[in-house]
C-alpha cells in the first residue's frame, strides 16, 4: 500500500492547487512535495528542463489532449483535473460515485440485520480501491472512500464473525486510522476511532478499546458526534471493569439524551442495556437486578442485532436473579433471531449466558453455531 509520503494529492494544500486547474502551479506543487528538480520532472514527463520551466512560468501551454492525458497518467491524477474527459476519467468518476453508494447501502443492510450482504458488497470495492492505491492513485476522494469502505467492512465482519476471529474485524477498521490521521479532520478521525474502538472491545482488547474511544470522544466536534461515541465508551469501560469511568460516561450520556437527536445506538433503550451489562461487569449485579424491569418504552426502531444483544443481556441478569423462566424466554427468542441474522458472536454470548443452568438454551445455541460455522467454511 502507498505510504503517507506519496498521498500527495490528498492534502488540503493539494486540493487548492488542483482546483485551480493551472498546470504550471500543479507541476510546481508536485516538484515541491517530491523533491524533484525540473530536469527530473522533465525526464518523467518526456520534456526537457527548459520546457518544464516554461510551463511552470506560464510561458508555454500544453493544450493537446494527448499530452495532458500523459501528464495526468505520469502524475497519477484523474484526467478531469487537467480538463480531459475520456474513458479513464469516466471510469474514475463512476468508481467514486458507485463506491459512495455501495458504502451507504452496505451500512443500511448491516443496520437492517443483513451484515453478510454488506460484507459481500464491500469486499470487491475495497479490493478495487486498494489496487488503485497500489497503482499510485492517491486522490483525496479515493483515500476518503477507501477509509469509509474499510471501516464499513470491518464493522460488518464484526457482526458475522465468531469471537475467535473478531480480531480480523478490528484490523480492517484499524486500516483506516492512517488515512484519518493524514486528513487531520476531527469529525472523520473521531468516527474512525469510534468504530475501531468498538471492534477492539468485541475482540477482547479492552484497554486499547477504551483508549481509542476516549480519543474519539475527545476529538468529537459536536454534541451529536460525542453522543455517538459515549455509549460505546461506556460499554468498553464496563467490559474493562472500570466502574468509575463507566459511571461518568453513563451520566454524561444520560444528560445528552435531552439535547441530541436519538439514533439506533444513542437512545434510552440502548443505554438501558449498556447500563445493565456494565453494572454486572463492574461488580454491581444486585443493582442491575433491581433495574432490569425498568426498561424504558422504546422511542424509536433499533437495529435488529441490538434487539438480540439486549435479550441476551436481560437473560443474563434474570439468571442472576434466579428467574430461569424469564431468562429462557429471552434466550429462545435470541437464538432464533441470531440464526436469522447470522450472528455467531451473539450465539456464543448465549452459550455463556445459559451455561449449565439452562442446558436446553445452551445446546440450541451451540447447534446453531455449528451450522453457521459449517456454512462459513463451505
Amino acid at each position: 500500500m502507498a505510504r503517507h509520503a506519496v498521498w500527495r494529492w490528498a492534502t488540503g494544500q493539494a486540493q487548492l492547487v488542483l482546483n485551480t486547474g493551472d498546470l504550471g502551479e500543479i507541476l510546481r506543487f508536485y516538484r515541491a512535495v517530491t523533491g524533484l528538480t525540473q530536469t527530473d520532472l522533465g525526464a518523467r514527463l518526456g520534456y526537457d528542463k527548459t520546457y518544464v520551466s516554461a510551463i511552470e512560468l506560464g510561458k508555454r501551454s500544453v493544450d493537446d489532449v494527448g499530452s495532458r492525458r500523459r501528464i495526468a497518467d505520469r502524475l497519477r491524477l484523474p484526467p478531469h483535473v487537467l480538463g480531459i474527459t475520456d474513458a479513464a476519467d469516466t471510469d474514475h468518476r463512476a468508481m467514486v460515485q458507485f463506491g459512495e453508494s455501495t458504502v451507504r447501502l452496505a451500512e443500511i443492510a448491516r443496520q437492517s440485520g443483513h451484515a453478510t450482504e454488506a460484507v459481500a458488497e464491500l469486499w470487491p470495492l475495497v479490493a478495487r480501491l486498494e489496487a488503485r492505491l497500489e497503482d499510485g492513485h492517491t486522490e483525496r476522494e479515493v483515500l476518503n472512500l477507501l477509509a469509509q469502505a474499510r471501516v464499513g467492512l470491518g464493522v460488518a465482519l464484526g457482526n458475522v464473525l465468531p469471537e475467535e476471529r473478531l480480531a480480523v474485524a478490528a484490523r480492517w477498521t484499524g486500516k483506516s486510522l492512517p488515512i484519518a490521521r493524514h486528513f487531520a479532520d476531527r469529525a472523520f478521525s473521531s468516527s474512525v476511532l469510534r468504530m475501531h474502538g468498538n471492534e477492539l472491545r468485541k475482540a477482547g482488547m479492552k484497554g486499547a478499546a477504551v483508549d481509542r474511544l476516549q480519543h474519539a470522544a475527545a476529538l468529537a466536534p459536536t454534541p451529536a458526534a460525542r453522543a455517538a461515541v459515549l455509549p460505546l465508551l461506556a460499554r468498553a469501560a464496563g467490559t474493562l471493569g472500570d466502574g468509575g469511568l463507566f459511571d461518568t460516561v453513563v451520566r454524561e450520556t444520560e444528560a445528552l439524551l435531552e439535547e441530541v437527536e436519538h439514533t439506533s445506538l444513542f437512545n434510552p433503550s440502548s443505554l438501558h442495556e449498556i447500563r445493565l451489562r456494565g453494572l454486572v461487569t463492574t461488580g454491581r449485579a444486585e443493582l442491575a437486578i433491581t433495574l432490569v424491569e425498568r426498561a424504558p418504552v422504546p422511542s424509536m426502531t433499533v437495529a435488529p442485532q441490538w434487539r438480540v444483544i439486549e435479550l441476551i443481556t436481560v437473560a443474563h441478569v434474570r439468571l442472576l436473579a434466579d428467574d430461569r423462566d424469564g431468562a429462557t424466554t429471552c434466550l429462545e427468542t435470541a437464538v432464533v433471531e441470531a440464526v436469522r441474522q447470522r450472528l455467531p458472536h451473539q450465539l456464543q454470548r448465549i452459550i455463556r449466558a445459559a451455561g449449565d443452568r439452562l442446558p436446553a438454551s445452551r445446546d440450541a445455541a451451540a447447534q446453531a453455531l455449528d451450522r453457521l460455522r459449517q456454512e462459513m467454511a463451505a
